[in-house]
């Protein structure tokens, strides 16, 4: 898959059929998109080419500027590209960009751009300043300009909708389960290991203290779980580790009277310096919430039961 960056400098595509989205988390819906993408492209012997943005349009003309994401640009890219897709054209979303009108949209940036024969969008999809653009007249357009205009189904964009909503709300509440199946694969999340208080190694579970590489990914709810996790080859030529089994603790560790939320893995059966590498975890099941427990020997009574826990979810 190419990666366009610049819409100023695009190649010229072959009978392109395009598709537009944030496309956030490339989740069950977005790919029932993507695949009837393909099979349009297929038929006119095509290329496909997905538009995305960056950052979220929700940041610069939403109701939600601090909207926290389920993908992270480069994390998005990935999981386009395992779809099978040519073309993924990453529009930088701005203000200027923002105040675009519907026509000028058309004209100067899909036509202008990319010379599409086919563009397939949702009924509901809206475009240009205040999202006066719509499915209507993109059709308009194309009957004067030579390229046509094709219609996602409504269920499937409800259930690209609802998706990504649900997700959120899921894993916020620790529904692993509803996460999972809604993207059609394990929500993950990567970060640095940072040096922390230590004090897990003092009762048998030292943990790497992750800090997400990305402020605007979602964090899942507080609380125990088991992940899997792998860690990039880092200093002292340390090795790669592709897929570690662990569990992970995220909250403000009242055992401690923490005043911090942290994100903590006790990678199991490892013992290696990894401070300052960067460590990928797949969550795999929630295992409880946060507890307010009194002490230390409390904190590592607790941790044995978990990780008996966390083992039984892990093959």
């Amino acid at each position: 898959m190419q990666v366009h960056y610049n819409i100023d400098a695009l190649p010229h595509f072959k009978n392109c059929v395009i598709t537009i989205g944030t496309f956030d988390g490339v989740h069950i819906g977005h790919t029932t998109i993507l695949q009837q993408l393909k099979e349009e492209a297929a038929s006119v012997n095509g290329e496909t080419v997905v538009i995305t943005f960056h950052p979220h349009p929700r940041k610069i003309v939403g109701d939600v500027p601090d909207i926290k994401i389920l993908t992270t640009l480069d994390e998005k890219i990935s999981l386009i590209e395992k779809q099978g897709i040519d073309h993924l054209v990453v529009v930088p979303f701005n203000e200027a960009f923002s105040q675009l009108s519907a026509d000028a949209y058309i004209k100067n940036f899909l036509v202008a751009k990319f010379t599409p024969h086919t563009i397939i969008i949702g009924y509901d999809h809206h475009f240009g300043h205040d999202r006066t653009g719509n499915f209507s007249l993109l059709e308009t357009y194309g009957k004067a300009m030579g390229f046509m205009v094709k219609e996602i189904p409504v269920q499937v964009i409800e259930t690209a909708a609802i998706s990504s909503t649900r997700i959120r709300k899921a894993l916020l509440q620790n529904d692993i389960a509803t996460a999972s199946h809604l993207l059609g694969y394990d929500y993950f999340f990567s970060g640095t290991i940072i040096s922390g208080d230590k004090i897990g190694r003092t009762i048998g579970y030292p943990t790497a203290n992750i800090q997400l590489n990305n402020t605007d990914k979602l964090v899942p709810g507080d609380g125990v779980y088991a992940v899997y996790c792998s860690v990039n080859a880092g200093k002292n030529n340390l090795s790669a580790y592709p897929s570690l089994k662990g569990m992970m603790y995220i909250g403000s560790r009242p055992v401690v009277n923490g005043k911090r939320r942290v994100i903590e893995v006790n990678i199991f059966d490892f013992n290696e310096d990894i401070y300052e590498c960067t460590m990928q975890v797949t969550l795999k099941a929630f295992i409880r919430g946060d507890m307010p427990l009194t002490s230390l020997q409390g904190l590592q009574e607790q941790l044995a039961l978990d990780k008996q826990a966390v083992l039984s979810q892990l093959v």
